[in-house]
């Protein structure tokens, strides 16, 4: 899977992020809107993670996705 379907169908996806990283907020989704970007970022911030390894657990959730 690419990210664009993500994207895409973000307000299907995000209940699957919340699975994976809990400690996000449904206001933080929101705000992400499907781009990679700025999930990462939330990412970092909420859970004190750097980026190379913040990437490498969203492109492992990533192929996860069926």
């Amino acid at each position: 899977m690419d990210w664009n379907r993500v994207e895409g169908n973000w307000k299907q996806f995000k209940g699957k992020v919340r699975e994976k990283w809990g400690n996000l907020t449904d206001d933080e989704l929101d705000r992400v809107a499907g781009r990679r970007g700025h999930l990462e970022g939330i990412i970092q911030q909420a859970y004190g993670a750097d980026k190379w390894q913040v990437t490498e657990d969203v492109d492992r959730w990533l192929a996860s996705q069926r």
